[in-house]
């Protein structure tokens, strides 16, 4: 089957295959082993890569082959841009971490891949693009927040989160915030989805973000 995916994660997998982990437009959180992998290749599986390829299914694996595999979205407004670049790692783990392997959610890959092509579009005032990421990730996992419901993770913030919530995307990306506090509600989001999924999220590229964000 021809199928489209978004990597997430990837891990070497012998001397010249890897496995990526990816949200697919046909199966969901699902890892494809793909075979011949050589290291000039390895830009192909860039995090949030949307990519096209031709999945072998396996009645003795459950750990499908992918071949055949080709870029169907250049993103050149993301990989031209180190902040961008660092965003989508952010984006990236989220998924990875909190998406279970063999999770099949409505709408969840077409939202990701409309985010993608989302960021990749922006020219400027995206610095608060992941909080609206996450708060968006959060509705389409089915949680459909309520600031009232984010209060007991949200602490001092719960105003700028009600702007969020209530904003259009332009107008959220607006909100004068500085890092510090970027950063602090970006975790304290973090922390309601750990609550809903019952998972560690455990992100250690957001403190790339508090960096470059500072």
């Amino acid at each position: 089957m021809n199928t489209e995916l978004i990597v997430l994660h990837t891990t070497k997998f012998g001397e010249n295959s890897i496995v990526v982990h990816s949200l697919s437009r046909d199966y969901g959180r699902r890892s494809f082993l793909v075979r011949g992998v050589g290291k000039k290749s390895m830009s192909l599986f860039l995090p949030l890569n949307i990519l096209e390829a031709d999945i072998a299914e396996s009645s003795k694996s459950t750990l499908f082959t992918a071949r055949n595999l080709s870029s169907a979205c250049s993103l050149t407004g993301i990989r031209n841009n180190i902040l961008k670049n660092s965003m989508t790692m952010f984006m990236s783990e989220v998924l990875y971490r909190t998406i279970k392997e063999g999770a099949w959610e409505q709408d969840l890959y077409q939202w990701c891949r409309k985010s993608i092509l989302t960021l990749d579009a922006i020219q400027s005032d995206f610095s608060n693009f992941h909080i609206r990421f996450l708060l968006e990730l959060a509705v389409t996992l089915g949680f459909r927040p309520e600031s009232r419901d984010l209060l007991p993770f949200v602490g001092d913030h719960d105003g700028t989160i009600k702007d969020f919530m209530q904003m259009s995307f332009a107008e959220s990306m607006l909100i004068p915030l500085n890092g510090v506090t970027r950063n602090e509600i970006a975790e304290e989001i973090l922390r309601y989805i750990e609550f809903h999924t019952e998972s560690s999220v455990n992100v250690n590229s957001l403190k790339v973000l508090r960096e470059i964000f500072a």
